[in-house]
């Protein structure tokens, strides 16, 4: 029996503090309405924190799919962190998602808290009832809408929401690459390492309880350095499609996500605490296999971490009105109600992992392009208040295997919180926000810098759409219109962003309005390099490919004007700017021009803005 007792109520109760769950939350909260933030773990970010550390990957594919990288609330974490963190330490990763969760107001957190029991109403929860295990609280928390981020679909299989585990059959949704039979094989989980170069040779004692490796054992799972080069002497991954393979960032030092077992497990949950046992004798005998059997170039390599918690790849999914399939992966398609995008390789991984090392550890099915994620997915289709976030939300096997990477569920939890919060401002479940308020969904969600592909500004408050553009500079495909044509990142051949010629001087953009009106607030989307990566990671091949602190091509310093009749009635200037979306607050200035001037960036020689909104 917990020693104390408490209670609350919310608007928005987010269970799941992975990145899913903490981009809801903050996404609902910026919206105005009162949100919980529920998390098991002592810190939020789940197999991205510093307890797992598998870095985030997403649309853009380890930087061979250019322009796709996800944006919104994850690329604010992340730009903040390469700006006080550039050597990637993931404590302090922590510390920075832990201070974006705890820094909105409208969030209440609740760390090492478990979610035991729902409280019911027919098909409509009314509370989550868990306990706090450093407080010794029992904790009833009730919400009008519920988001289960927590991977496993926990909360919603609790309160008897239709799911799902394993692989469809192939006929199911005629998907190419499905089994001819359902099962209900899983992908399994796997378990981090971190080893350090101490100068001098390391011994490693193996353990007498680690698993015994050959390198006839290990010659499918790669284990030594290896990266593909890039034609600009830069280093990048390469998909080779031929092969269905995906780069093999395999250096000595730290790794491996093929240390993986789980998979072929009666119940990958229920069986969780074995298979992390039984992962820590996979992992020190690779690291036996590495230090003490032949030449891998290790003997100065000393392990210096070793997780202890297991990363999850796949376990439940929850049924929403839609199941997104391979079939709309392949086609990209474009949903009228998309709310977020993916493009990672379906990406399926071999039931028995470590296990099954005669085989080829995963199944990566390359397909060209990216692929949009309809709000459907993200409500249950039987439990009126529940929505999902992250790998539990609906979908095939073939789809998840996809959209189940960090970056797509980030973008993804962004969606679903934001509905969350207009499903309480209108008063409606999420399902009738999608019969009815799929437009304004969208557009807030293209205001706050997401991407949805198909899908545009087309918000009749922005006054800069009817704006006359004039510019100081502009280069052949960068024109000064480009800022007001409502897509804010370069797709295909069209760049969707105004580039200046050389900052040898400052560089300005004009937007005069048809007509004067009190301007209350000027954002702007800047270029932050959307085709590379900029994630903390424990392989340094990952680091490598980075620039160590901002990108180059993020503006660094610029001015706000307030023009009337050609006189400034008002200004703002930034120094040291960091983030891609910049809001600047007004009051109600009247004026009949909006000039935005830039002075800096962090190392591009052209001002680059993708988009620029007045209200």
């Amino acid at each position: 029996m917990a020693m104390y007792q408490k209670e609350a109520s919310f608007d928005v109760v987010v269970i799941g503090g992975g990145f899913s769950g903490v981009c809801a939350a903050i996404a609902a909260a910026r919206e105005g309405v009162r949100v919980a933030l529920i998390q098991n773990r002592p810190v939020f970010g789940g197999t991205g924190s510093s307890e797992t550390r598998m870095h985030i990957v997403g649309a853009n594919c380890h930087s061979s799919k250019p322009n796709l990288r996800e944006t919104g609330i994850i690329e604010e974490i992340l730009l903040e962190n390469k700006r006080r963190n550039p050597y990637a330490n993931f404590p302090i990763f922590d510390m920075i998602v832990w201070e974006k969760v705890t820094m909105e107001p409208n969030i209440t957190s609740y760390l090492n808290t478990n979610i035991d029991d729902v409280i019911m109403d027919g098909g409509k929860i009314l509370a989550v009832v868990g306990h706090q295990n450093t407080t010794e609280t029992k904790l009833t928390i009730r919400g009008k809408i519920f988001i289960d981020a927590t991977g496993h679909g926990t909360v919603g299989v609790m309160a008897g929401a239709a799911s799902r585990i394993g692989s469809e059959s192939k006929y199911e949704f005629n998907e190419p690459t499905a089994p001819e039979e359902a099962n209900t094989d899983t992908m399994g989980n796997t378990i981090m390492f971190a080893a350090t170069d101490r100068g001098e040779p390391v011994e490693f004692i193996k353990p007498v309880w680690a698993n015994t490796y050959t390198e006839e054992d290990l010659k499918n799972r790669p284990h030594v350095d290896h990266v593909c080069s890039h034609s600009d002497g830069g280093v990048m991954a390469e998909f080779d499609n031929s092969k269905n393979r995906l780069p093999e960032f395999s250096n000595v030092d730290a790794g491996y996500w093929w240390i993986e077992l789980g998979g072929d497990a009666d119940d990958i949950i229920a069986q969780s605490e074995q298979i992390r046992d039984d992962l820590l004798k996979v992992l020190y005998g690779v690291w036996d296999h590495i230090k003490n059997q032949g030449d891998h170039g290790a003997d100065n390599l000393d392990l210096e971490w070793v997780s202890m918690v297991p990363g999850y790849r796949e376990s439940r999914r929850l049924e929403g009105d839609y199941l997104l399939n391979e079939n709309d992966i392949r086609a990209n398609r474009v949903f009228d109600d998309a709310v977020a995008y993916g493009a990672w390789p379906m990406d399926v991984h071999v039931p028995g992992g470590a296990k099954s090392l005669d085989i080829t550890p995963s199944k990566v099915y390359n397909f060209e392009g990216h692929y949009s994620i309809p709000y459907r997915c993200f409500y249950s289709r039987n439990v009126e208040n529940l929505m999902m976030a992250g790998r539990d939300i609906s979908a095939s096997k073939m789809a998840f295997s996809s959209l189940r990477v960090m970056g797509t569920c980030a973008v993804g939890g962004q969606a679903a919180g934001t509905a969350a919060a207009i499903a309480v401002q209108q008063d409606c479940t999420p399902r009738q926000v999608g019969q009815r308020h799929i437009r304004q969904l969208q557009q807030k969600l293209l205001k706050n810098d997401c991407y949805i592909p198909g899908h545009s500004n087309l918000d009749e408050h922005d006054l800069a759409r009817s704006a006359k553009i004039t510019v100081s500079s502009q280069l052949p495909g960068g024109e000064g219109e480009n800022v007001v044509n409502g897509v804010s990142r370069s797709v295909d051949d069209s760049s969707n962003c105004w580039i200046s010629e050389a900052l040898t001087a400052p560089q300005s953009i004009c937007l005069t309005l048809q007509k004067a009106a009190p301007v209350k607030e000027v954002r702007m989307t800047f270029d932050t390099d959307l085709s590379h990566e900029i994630q903390p990671s424990l392989i340094k091949n990952v680091r490598k490919r980075q620039v160590k602190y901002l990108p180059l091509e993020l503006v660094k310093a610029y001015r706000v004007e307030l023009l009337r009749d050609g006189c400034v009635v008002a200004a703002k200037e930034v120094e040291h700017n960091h983030q891609r979306l910049n809001v600047l607050k007004f009051d109600a200035v009247a004026c009949d021009a909006v000039k935005v001037t830039i002075l800096e960036t962090h190392g591009c020689d052209n001002a680059r803005i993708f988009e620029i909104r007045i209200y």
